[in-house]
């Protein structure tokens, strides 16, 4: 993936609350200095012609440019402390992994820095204004007019504000835009072919030497945290560039510290020639060169990890049909988004764990990511845990019945069928009303007709 680094860089700003606020901020300094350049100037133009210039004078002007200024300053701790609220009801609620959804939300951070824009802007502004009747006497009407013009903006953005704040910590909300995340990242993964992958050659078991487990050079990991990104272009221009063979033993999502291996460099006789030429010529070793293809951060993103937003579904579910809360219509609609996820997933090519460089040569040998790992994912906690709820136990056989006709593989309708019959008897052994059971047997029968194998 190109610019890896600067995708996560941008993922990494979109998830702060500083930094649209502090664009903001910038734009309005830069248009007080620039409001105030006209007004020196003394040039109106259009402002003057249409009447909406301010004509009031410099008392009147501070105490316009004070009053917004003030009360702006206030609105914004009140809009901090409901979005403070808001975070600590979806930790509480929807689990703490969910904070950084609510973090990348622009909504709040657009209205977070139009409030402290105008608060800035009327600031600068006021400075400026000076005298009562005397010579020295400079009253920035332009300015003055844009202060109020904002001042409405900040009103109309505080309205949208209460609606939005209310909005987002809804449980059809929160799934929604979980599910949208889980689109997006199928979208962008799925295919995904990095160098030349050739899924249909049957060479590539050839290929690999016979010796590569016990002769291959290990490469450990020299940070602590998770695999968040794998800059896979970078990586295999290296190994094409000194004739190496690299299995990656880690993919995006899985957690590494000191000492953890990364990937396996074969040959070992090359890979340690490269780590001296590499550290005499560049002063930097073949553990430094590969480490830096591994993006690390302190928690998951759905950046390269299919699986991230599945799991946010899943504790969401988790949440719900827990004994404090007992809601399994949230646990439902859940699922529903898992089917609609895995249905999409079905019926997209996985990409090749095979890589090769421009001369058809095997370079880079992936950790693979398997449907059948996906489906467990999806459905082996909520199975657990909802064995005596009936309604989400039939929901459950039901999702595996929408999948099923995507399907097309032997492997993804076994894995399916699997979780069907643990489903199975697990309410069989939990369920004490028979008709419940009979119930949950009919959704049973459904599944193995949508799979073909009745």
């Amino acid at each position: 993936m190109n610019n890896i680094k600067l995708s996560k860089l941008w993922d990494s700003l979109h998830s702060s609350y500083w930094f649209v606020p502090t664009i903001m901020a910038a734009i309005a300094i830069a248009l007080a200095l620039a409001m105030l350049t006209l007004d020196r100037a003394g040039y109106y133009g259009p402002f003057e012609e249409w009447g909406w210039i301010y004509t009031g004078g410099p008392d009147g002007a501070r105490g316009l440019l004070s009053a917004v200024a003030g009360s702006l300053i206030s609105v914004t701790a009140t809009a901090f402390s409901i979005t403070i609220v808001a975070l600590q009801l979806a930790s509480s609620n929807f689990g703490p992994r969910l904070l950084r959804n609510f973090m990348q939300d622009t909504g709040n951070q657009v209205v977070l820095g139009t409030f402290i824009a105008t608060f800035i802007y009327s600031l600068l502004v006021l400075r400026t204004v000076r005298g009562e009747d005397g010579q020295d006497e400079f009253v920035p009407q332009i300015s003055v007019t844009i202060g109020i013009l904002l001042a409405l903006i900040s009103i109309a953005v505080l309205i949208y504000f209460i609606d939005h704040a209310s909005t987002i910590i809804q449980a059809s909300h929160v799934i929604s835009e979980v599910s949208t995340d889980l689109d997006r990242t199928i979208e962008r993964l799925f295919p995904e072919r990095i160098g030349r992958s050739l899924p249909e050659r049957k060479r590539q078991v050839a290929e690999i030497p016979l010796n590569f487990d016990s002769e291959a050079h290990p490469i450990t990991a020299t940070g602590k945290g998770y695999v968040q990104a794998i800059d896979d272009e970078k990586l295999i221009k290296f190994a094409s560039k000194h004739n190496l063979l690299v299995r990656v033993k880690s993919r995006p999502g899985k957690f590494v510290f000191p000492g953890s291996v990364l990937a396996m460099v074969w040959p070992e006789e090359s890979a340690n020639q490269q780590t001296r030429r590499v550290e005499t010529r560049h002063g930097a070793s073949l553990h430094k060169e590969i480490n830096d293809a591994f993006i690390l951060g302190r928690e998951r993103t759905e950046q390269q990890d299919v699986e991230f937003p599945i799991n946010q579904l899943v504790e969401i579910a988790l949440r719900a049909i827990s004994p404090g809360i007992n809601d399994p219509f949230t646990a439902i609609r859940c699922i529903d988004q898992l089917s609609a996820g895995l249905s999409r997933l079905a019926q997209r090519d996985f990409p090749s764990p095979y890589r090769y460089d421009d001369n058809n040569k095997l370079r880079i040998i992936a950790e693979p990511v398997m449907y059948a790992d996906l489906v467990d994912a999806a459905f082996n906690q909520i199975r657990q845990y909802s064995t005596k709820d009936v309604a989400v136990t039939i929901r459950l056989l039901e999702a595996i019945a929408q999948i099923a006709p995507y399907a097309s593989s032997s492997k993804d309708r076994a894995a399916l069928r699997r979780h069907a019959e643990m489903i199975l008897r697990g309410s069989q052994a939990a369920l004490s009303e028979e008709q419940d059971r009979n119930d949950v047997q009919e959704r049973y029968h459904r599944v193995i007709k949508a799979l073909g194998q009745d």
